[in-house]
């Protein structure tokens, strides 16, 4: 890809310009309809040529068709994980930048993701400010911090949650391995996210 060294990213961090790519094809794969729909408009705003998927079956059908140059994945989808499409993504096009989307509980999954190949992702309901200053970061380059990044509160819950889901959503040993209360724990799970 081509990458533009003078335009740089409002907070100094050098990005690829979108304007001197031939591929600026962008696949979406989320399973939260306005979000999705959202986000493709704005990225479309933004210059890329944007396809939508709303599953894994389909992500992978789209995946596979037209060799996406940029994706934005969902880590939990309705019929499986976001996972499987950076994997096959990348066996079709190893050079695709991909920018995972996490909900609850799966911070550690997402970085695992990164690992895995994705260069970056991001904690839902994701700005497409962030989004696509992530997909343009330029390699080597750490993607900008977020705007609004996580609260202490979110984050001890964002832990608390991943514990449970490790623990195959059981309270008793959660709670344990927490070294909690289970009401404090029962308590804890009932509430919202914090913001």
């Amino acid at each position: 890809m081509n990458e533009n060294n003078n335009d740089a990213a409002d907070d100094g961090r050098q990005q690829i310009d979108l304007e001197t790519l031939d591929d600026r094809s962008l696949l979406i794969i989320d399973d939260d309809r306005p979000f999705r729909q959202r986000l493709a408009r704005a990225m479309e705003k933004r210059g890329f040529d944007v396809e939508v998927a709303e599953s894994v079956e389909e992500g992978m059908a789209l995946v596979r068709e037209i060799h996406p140059a940029f994706a934005v994945v969902d880590l939990r989808l309705e019929d499986g994980n976001g996972l499987d499409i950076v994997t096959v993504l990348h066996d079709v096009r190893p050079e695709a930048r991909v920018v995972m989307l996490t909900g609850y509980g799966n911070i550690a999954t997402a970085v695992a993701a990164v690992k895995a190949g994705a260069i970056d992702y991001l904690a839902k309901p994701a700005d497409a400010d962030d989004v696509s200053k992530a997909l343009l970061v330029v390699d080597g380059e750490r993607p900008a911090p977020p705007e609004n990044p996580m609260s202490a509160d979110r984050v001890r819950w964002e832990h608390i949650q991943r514990v449970y889901e490790l623990c195959g959503r059981n309270v008793s040993e959660t709670a344990r391995r927490l070294n909690m209360h289970r009401r404090t724990l029962q308590r804890i799970l009932a509430k919202r996210s914090p913001k």
